[in-house]
């Protein structure tokens, strides 16, 4: 029997190392480097695209989860070829191409998305998955690819693969996770989505020709100098990207949620109205405080007028400010008037003041925030009206949309005050349901206000639940909205409207899936 120790491989080295392949490991901080910036850079992608797709979209939790969805699988993917790539070539030639295609294809990514957007407009879930993977899937990938090459240079020994593995992983999350925060916190707030993935997209190419320079210098002949065909390629994509100078581009105005503008009414003068993620929002006449276009505001301010007598002042709170319609309108039939205005977008607010006669005072206070946040904080029992007109494109922010929310409304109001909700829903009607039935699980006393054809569930609406803690004044309201009104409007109540929610569920903050509840299918 054969006693002699079994050959050991030499833990020095990979034995799997093609043949032919003289690997060089990069220095570690530029290892790192370019592990953080190729990790970071999908993230500040997938957080710019939300605000590319959108006013195509929506902001949705549909598009939400479609944009983190394919960028997952661009990374599965890019890390996969990656990895697979490295072990089959030196990791070297294809470190900087990778790095300047896939900052020309961010680059791209402006006019795809623009020129798509049009035509798959819409929320079709098919639509929407197309449109965020021509958004992000390919210089995703590209991306993802680069953290397996560089990990593959540096392995130089056995003994430290962990070592290395580890803390180049690291190094990516960090990259990742600096990259939200910032992108989140800092530059959707400071500059437009234009300017960030045009910035990214600079940034990405002039690291790969400086690193294509280095990693040349470095290792002199033996890594191949750029072709004519890949500088072909660079410049083609470059002319493709300036496309998106000409790119239609919907937004005149990007706030930090919006993409907003602002369009004249052809047939008033004064008339103006705002279009957010291409839905319209609100209507403001200019000259004329108290008129109110769309019925929806007609039934608020129906409302309003019976909540206290004629011309009294009220204290009213609005969830939601968009186009401040409705603190105009509260201002200029009940003088003295005070409106506190919840928005959440200040990009919002500054667009009011500048193009529609939004004039903050002792009459108008408008506070930057998250309506529920803001809610909490003002006192009991201090508002006679409570406006709900909060949308995150068509959708009610779930959050906005529960018992315990409307039990903070309930709490702020003072007794025989009221709470007017707008909602929008479509067939078969589930979402209105639900929150009619959440808004009566805390105020005792509710109506609603429809169109009778959105009611027999033959095309979406605009849906209206007053509610109050003392009975409410049906009579007067209706006698209001037959007056102001100027489509056919049913104010539903009492065994009717029982008959209209049934079993529909209540919405907690435990469980409130609202955008399953507005699907259509």
């Amino acid at each position: 029997m054969d006693t002699s120790p079994p050959e050991v491989a030499d833990v020095g080295t990979l034995p799997d190392e093609p043949a032919g392949v003289q690997r060089h490991a990069l220095p570690p901080g530029l290892a790192a480097a370019l592990v953080f910036l190729a990790s970071g850079a999908v993230l500040v992608l997938e957080t710019a695209s939300l605000r590319l797709v959108g006013p195509y979209v929506g902001v949705t939790l549909q598009v939400t989860s479609s944009v983190i969805g394919v960028a997952l699988a661009a990374i599965a993917y890019g890390a996969w070829v990656g990895g697979w790539l490295a072990d089959r070539r030196d990791p070297r030639p294809l470190l900087a191409p990778a790095l300047v295609l896939a900052g020309i294809c961010t680059a791209l990514t402006l006019p795809i998305v623009r020129y798509a957007g049009e035509v798959l407009r819409g929320d079709a879930a098919v639509g929407i998955l197309l449109l965020t993977a021509m958004a992000i899937f390919l210089p995703a990938a590209l991306l993802a690819a680069v953290t397996p090459l560089v990990v593959k240079l540096q392995l130089g020994d056995l003994r430290r693969t962990g070592q290395v593995v580890g803390r180049l992983s690291s190094i990516g999350t960090l990259g990742a996770i600096t990259a939200t925060l910032g992108t989140g916190f800092v530059l959707v707030a400071a500059m437009p989505s234009t300017a960030i993935i045009i910035g990214l997209a600079v940034l990405l190419g002039v690291t790969g020709l400086a690193l294509g320079a280095y990693l040349h210098r470095q290792a002199g002949s033996t890594l191949p100098r750029p072709s004519r065909a890949t500088a072909a390629l660079a410049v083609l994509g470059l002319a493709g990207a300036s496309l998106s100078a000409v790119a239609p581009n919907p937004c005149d105005i990007e706030t930090a949620y919006h993409c907003a503008s602002v369009e004249p009414d052809p047939d008033n003068s004064t008339g103006r109205l705002l279009v957010l993620n291409s839905a319209w929002h609100s209507y403001v006449d200019l000259a004329d405080p108290t008129h109110l276009e769309f019925e929806y505001t007609k039934w608020i301010g129906a409302v309003a007028d019976v909540t206290r007598p004629s011309g009294e002042p009220l204290a009213a709170v609005h969830l939601g400010g968009g186009g401040f319609t409705m603190p105009r309108y509260l201002t200029a039939t009940r003088p003295g008037t005070r409106n506190e205005v919840y928005e959440i977008d200040g990009g919002l607010v500054e667009l009011g003041q500048r193009e529609l006669d939004v004039r903050p005072g002792p009459e108008l206070r408008a506070r930057v925030g998250d309506a529920r946040i803001l809610i909490g904080e003002r006192p009991d029992r201090s508002a006679d009206l409570v406006v709900g007109d909060a949308f995150g494109h068509l959708v009610v922010p779930w959050h906005l949309s529960t018992r315990e929310m409307a039990a903070e409304v309930r709490r702020v109001i003072r007794p025989g005050g009221m709470y007017a909700q707008n909602v929008i829903d479509y067939p078969p009607l589930r979402f209105i349901r639900a929150e009619v039935a959440t808004v009566a699980a805390e105020f005792p006393h509710v109506a609603l206000i429809a169109p009778p054809s959105a009611l027999s569930g033959s095309h979406g609406a605009n849906f209206v639940i007053v509610a109050s803690d003392a009975a409410l004044p049906l009579e007067a309201l209706r006698q209001q909205l037959v007056t102001s009104a100027e489509a056919p409007v049913t104010l539903l109540s009492g065994s009717g409207l029982d008959e209209f929610v049934g079993d529909a569920m209540v919405l907690t903050d435990e469980f409130a899936p609202v955008d399953q509840l507005l699907a259509t299918s």
